[in-house]
């Protein structure tokens, strides 16, 4: 029978692997990321960028699971180098609209090859990689809002 320091043990916790993980993963992104210099936030940014063509920064923050704090100078970043620009919404000046400029769209064709050379730095087969990444979706779509939970 174990102790009750058991719970405090790094093994014990779900939460190390995972952190271990996402940070071996972004450090092997780096290699990638650096000829078309962007950090991995920028990455991750753009990706959604690329995707929506414009999008506020609320709807942004919600896909990458970033606050506003985060965000702001992530994509004053990207606009000094011409990737997006950021524009007051017409209907309503509290939203800030991110829109992919001709140079972010530009940067995509770079990006291209960077998800099958990741794909290679992961050992583990496709089948784990889905299962991985459908139980990861899955903890992120059940987890508690920060707001919800009891300090």
């Amino acid at each position: 029978m174990g102790d009750k320091f058991d719970c405090l043990k790094i093994s014990n916790q779900l939460c190390f692997p995972l952190y271990a993980c996402s940070k071996e993963i972004v450090k092997r992104y780096k290699p990638y990321l650096d000829p078309i210099d962007l950090t991995y936030t920028q990455y991750i940014t753009m990706l959604v960028v690329w995707e929506e063509k414009e999008i506020t920064v609320k709807a942004l923050g919600d896909k990458l699971f970033l606050d506003s704090g985060t965000l702001t100078p992530v994509l004053k970043k990207l606009e000094q180098k011409g990737y997006v620009k950021r524009t007051r919404s017409k209907d309503d000046e509290r939203n800030l609209i991110i829109t992919l400029t001709a140079d972010g769209e530009a940067l995509k064709e770079q990006a291209c090859a960077i998800p099958a050379k990741m794909a290679k730095c992961v050992s583990i087969s496709q089948e784990e990689t889905i299962q991985l990444y459908n139980l990861l979706y899955k903890l992120l779509e059940k987890a508690p809002k920060m707001e919800d939970m009891e300090p």
